[in-house]
């Protein structure tokens, strides 16, 4: 196979979460002559396979073989890669089998590495994210086998192949926030207290305001109000609660205890609850470090584009990575129709892609 024809055989492999649609079991037999650890845990599916070609540097390319549910609408079929101007339809196109027939295909081919090269893949990233990629790690961790440095291969790319590496990513911090008041008649507002008319006062001071002022790397943490609900669906009964949530993609500024001290400078002398939680942390690799400088050298060489340092959109795997001290970036194609019908993504870029991760492991000692 080269790449497209892998690309396109994954596309045809049905693997909504926390399916993956024989994937792994393939990539065990394609990957001819490395070690294969499966860490299934309950539904989902699991692999790190490695080669250990000689002493050196530990590099591990990890994604995930799962997709969302393709949903209505399409002009093809979402299970059948279909190629036309250019282009290759398929739930997955982009977000992620692109990076998985990327990097299978250059670890595949690889030669005379100087250390150890591993893939490192799983079935829940679009799930819950708590049997998958975070398993594997603490198997890795208890055998004293993490890898140096990882690449994963989201798409990342924004308008042209090449533009953009994800060096970090945002947190993510949830807020559940109860207004407590006391229910009364409408036409007796005086013996009531309205918890709709206490966050009203105050809400404009809330909404989308920023938390710090981001700096080089991260963009502000904004407070994002997401849902607000009170009352008992008619006009004559003021409610006796209101229920508020909202979320915080927070940079390395901010925290939840940040978060608290904003909500209650806003909400004082108001009777309130709130409830944080955590889904992920911010983190940064420093652009110094030898993984960002070679993957920015591979790209530039495939390209001839500098890609710009981002930690910009949603969470990934890698939130799980880097805690651990392990270098992480992400580089991938571009990613205007992830999750989205018509899926799709361009013959070249995953070429480019595969030319990229051939680059990076071929100069990776030099």
């Amino acid at each position: 196979m080269d790449v497209i024809q892998l690309f396109k055989y994954l596309l045809n492999s049905k693997s909504e979460t926390p399916d993956d649609g024989g994937i792994l079991n393939f990539v065990e037999d394609y990957l001819e002559g490395f070690q294969a650890i499966r860490i299934d845990v309950e539904d989902v599916k699991n692999l790190f396979i490695y080669k250990r070609f000689g002493e050196g540097e530990h590099l591990c390319f990890a994604g995930h073989v799962d997709v969302v549910p393709a949903g209505e609408g399409w002009d093809t079929n979402p299970y059948e890669a279909v190629e036309k101007d250019g282009y290759i339809y398929g739930r997955g196109a982009q977000d992620m089998k692109s990076g998985l027939a990327a990097f299978i295909q250059a670890v595949k081919e690889a030669q005379n590495f100087q250390g150890t090269l591993s893939l490192l893949l799983t079935s829940d990233e679009e799930g819950e994210a708590t049997n998958g990629t975070v398993k594997v790690l603490e198997y890795l961790q208890k055998n004293n086998m993490l890898p140096d440095a990882c690449v994963v291969a989201e798409p990342t790319c924004e308008d042209t192949f090449g533009d953009a590496i994800k060096v970090g990513r945002r947190g993510s911090i949830n807020g559940y926030l109860t207004v407590k008041g006391k229910q009364g008649h409408a036409a007796y507002p005086g013996k009531a207290i309205n918890p709709i008319h206490q966050i009203a006062k105050v809400l404009g001071n809330m909404a989308g305001v920023d938390l710090d002022e981001g700096d080089e790397f991260f963009a502000p943490s904004k407070f994002v109000i997401t849902d607000i609900r009170s009352g008992m669906q008619v006009t004559n009964v003021t409610p006796n609660e209101l229920q508020m949530m909202f979320n915080v993609r927070n940079n390395t500024k901010t925290t939840k205890k940040e978060v608290r001290e904003f909500v209650a400078k806003h909400l004082q002398g108001i009777d309130y609850e709130l409830r944080l939680t955590q889904g992920s942390y911010p983190f940064k690799t420093d652009t110094d470090t030898k993984l960002v400088k070679k993957i920015d050298e591979a790209i530039k060489e495939v390209t001839c584009k500098e890609p710009k340092h981002s930690t910009a959109g949603g969470t990934s795997d890698a939130r799980f990575i880097a805690p651990l001290g392990v270098d992480v970036i992400e580089f991938g194609v571009r990613n205007d129709t992830i999750h989205s019908t018509n899926e799709r993504t361009t013959k070249k870029e995953v070429e480019d892609l595969y030319k990229v991760f051939k680059t990076l492991i071929e100069e990776w000692n030099k």
